[in-house]
């Protein structure tokens, strides 16, 4: 499963590129806010940074306002994924992208047929928000599971990323349920290498080689 981190913080980008551990990176208009800096420098410093997907989301809701949008997004970089709201008419501008060979992720999918319409106008990718559903008391990783059954028994192509995952524990249902995408936060990201026993083991391997009185160098 690929790792996109879900921020438009350009420290926490590289930091966690450095450690090679970002396959892309999504944003959204919430995500640029809180930055405070101007959009495009912001995605286009990003895209510098990362040479996998970056998503970038039009702010428009009437289809003129989305192809122009996202016109001038995709000229950014050449790893800009146009990002569009799962509702018909972002679907309508999902395919006219699509045509022009633009790579495109479609977003606050919360449902199975919503997930099967993106599929069917071509998206690159679906973004189902499974940490949204679970604020409603609903089974967010059972959509993810869903949406993987329903691509698989019609060999559609869109990949599934599933977003709003807040926890290591959705980062490993995620990964069960055979997601090809997790788009995560950064701190939820490093936290995935913590583990109690982890650092008792290393405490008492650090004690018993000073016990020894050597040096490695």
């Amino acid at each position: 499963m690929k790792f996109f981190v879900d921020t438009a913080n350009v420290s926490e980008i590289q930091e966690l590129s450095d450690y090679g551990l970002v396959d892309g990176v999504t944003t959204n208009p919430s995500l640029i806010a809180k930055s405070g800096r101007n959009f495009k420098e912001v995605v286009a410093e990003i895209c510098k940074i990362v040479s996998g997907p970056v998503s970038a989301e039009v702010a428009a809701l009437d289809y003129d306002g989305m192809i122009a949008e996202g016109t001038v997004l995709s000229k950014i970089a050449p790893n800009i994924v146009v990002k569009l709201p799962l509702t018909l008419i972002g679907l309508k501008a999902c395919r006219a992208f699509v045509s022009q060979g633009v790579k495109t992720n479609v977003t606050l999918c919360f449902s199975p047929n919503q997930a099967l319409l993106a599929a069917k106008a071509g998206a690159t990718y679906i973004s189902p928000f499974l940490g949204r559903l679970d604020d409603i008391h609903l089974d967010g990783v059972q959509l993810i599971r869903d949406i993987r059954k329903i691509y698989d028994n019609y060999q559609f192509k869109t990949q599934i990323l599933s977003a709003s995952v807040r926890t290591a524990n959705h980062v490993k249902e995620v990964a069960l349920a055979g997601s090809d995408v997790a788009t995560v936060p950064a701190a939820v990201i490093k936290g995935l290498a913590n583990h109690v026993l982890t650092d008792r083991g290393l405490e008492q391997f650090v004690k018993d080689w000073k016990s020894t009185g050597q040096s490695i160098l």
